[in-house]
């Protein structure tokens, strides 16, 4: 009986310390993604060939999801705002089309391009076409989603996630939130190098 009673005690000792501990070390998914920074990631440019995010270490970047056929559509017209304003002090502004909202950009890869530069004159970079949520999003979402927490993630087109000159995730903007709209411009003001 009294070898059963140190057993008892044991456990809960080890089972408790157990707990204790588990508290305090991150879970493997969680680790890796506060390991990994957006330097980490690359996009396949509507160009063609690739558009990583490492090529613009040291500069900050605003990454937006995109919809050609979307009620957000105009911020196109903000978004090359921002980005005449601010290139030249380190900002690059990318959209990244994707389908997953509304069905509102169906269009190829070709027709994409051609929408954003004769519509509104884009001239910054363009990635393919890809998902920005759930299973099947591109892993740059599914790690800012992860970093961020889901309440962060995009739920509509135009969602924009702002990463510093040292390629931190540092700021998430929903749709409702304008490229000339102060919240936003402060945020990116604030992680252009040398800010």
């Amino acid at each position: 009986m009294r070898n059963q009673f140190l057993y008892t005690v044991a456990g809960a000792i080890i089972a408790t310390w157990s707990a204790i501990l588990g508290l305090f070390t991150p879970i493997p998914a969680q680790a890796e993604t506060m390991q990994k920074s957006a330097y980490d990631f690359t996009f396949a440019s509507i160009e063609g060939g690739n558009l990583p995010l490492a090529a613009y270490k040291g500069k900050a970047m605003l990454i937006v999801n995109t919809a050609s056929f979307c009620g957000f559509t105009d911020q196109y017209k903000g978004l090359q705002a921002l980005w005449n304003e601010f290139q030249d002090q380190g900002l690059v502004v990318i959209g990244v089309p994707s389908n997953d909202f509304g069905s509102q950009e169906p269009g190829t890869a070709n027709e994409i391009k051609s929408f954003c530069e004769g519509t509104y004159g884009i001239d910054f970079p363009l990635a393919q076409k890809v998902s920005v949520k759930g299973d099947q999003a591109h892993p740059f979402y599914a790690w800012a989603a992860a970093a961020m927490g889901i309440e962060k993630a995009p739920r509509w087109n135009f969602h924009k996630y702002l990463i510093n000159s040292q390629g931190a995730l540092v700021g998430s903007f929903p749709s409702t939130v304008r490229p000339s709209d102060e919240a936003l411009r402060s945020e990116v003001k604030a992680a252009l190098p040398n800010s």
